[in-house]
């Protein structure tokens, strides 16, 4: 006869993804941990008990601790989780946890104690199809707060390069470019840091072949400009593309503070290829 279940028994569920390459290095997510604190700072200090995940943070918890540092910076209370799948990973990264700052062992299931404010994950579906990418951003999406944020992106080995959607529970809201102006010849080089859902999109016909060609265009526009320097062309280009495209003006998203760092932000719907 079988034995009837314990209901106090704490069921384990195993993580939910692949274990991916975990290459990273110190500084390489500056730039959208930049753009976190000064698009989401209020919404971390505004929240009672500020939940943020790191998901598949790599090899090192480097950019892990540089995400702790910087958010505590502009909220105080902010508790950071860095989740990975590959229990070595963890066992590394356990050593340098300290108040505010842990590590554990996990995936797509997101195993925190409450609903995170905000969740971070780069490089981490690029090994993933297109179809798999759009059933995990549901997937981190239902486990965020009400009003919390998903960040998921790509970044160059070296940091310079780097494209993030921003999601929030009921879908993806921007798009953010940014790269050193002097990582790139053409707006378009950025193009291998599309997330996973518009990376195969890059074709005559699709929006964000349409807005990148457009940015191109605006660069080469701009050109007289880079007399100046690369920052100076850049802020041409910007407010060239901004007379046909939905180009955020004012902050936290857009304006020439954030033009000024290699930054550019659009509404998710200016490129949705659905």
């Amino acid at each position: 006869m079988a034995r009837a279940r314990d209901p106090r028994r704490t069921v384990r569920v195993s993580p939910v993804g692949t274990i991916t390459r975990g290459t990273t290095g110190h500084n390489r997510l500056r730039r959208s941990d930049r753009w976190v604190v000064a698009v989401h700072g209020g919404l971390l200090r505004a929240a009672e008990r500020p939940l943020v995940v790191d998901l598949g943070y790599g090899a090192s918890h480097t950019t892990t601790l540089e995400l702790f540092t910087r958010l505590r910076r502009v909220a105080p209370g902010v508790e950071v989780v860095g989740i990975e799948i590959d229990p070595a990973r963890v066992a590394v990264a356990k050593p340098y946890e300290r108040e505010g700052l842990s590590f554990r062992l996990g995936g797509f299931e997101l195993p925190v104690s409450r609903p995170p404010t905000l969740v971070r994950a780069f490089n981490v579906l690029r090994q993933y199809g297109e179809a798999e990418a759009w059933h995990y951003w549901d997937v981190l999406r239902s486990g965020l707060a009400p009003d919390g944020v998903l960040v998921e992106g790509t970044s160059s080995e070296n940091g310079r390069r780097a494209i993030w959607a921003g999601l929030s529970p009921e879908g993806p809201r921007t798009i953010t470019f940014s790269a050193r102006f002097d990582a790139f010849e053409r707006p378009s080089d950025l193009a291998d840091r599309l997330p996973k859902t518009l990376i195969h999109r890059n074709v005559p016909g699709e929006r964000i072949h349409a807005f990148l060609s457009d940015f191109d265009h605006a660069w080469a526009m701009s050109a007289p400009y880079g007399a100046h320097g690369l920052k100076q062309r850049w802020l041409a280009a910007v407010r060239v593309l901004s007379t046909s495209w939905p180009v955020p003006m004012v902050p936290p998203l857009g304006g020439p503070a954030r033009w000024r760092l290699g930054e550019l932000t659009l509404p998710w719907s200016a490129v949705d290829p659905r």
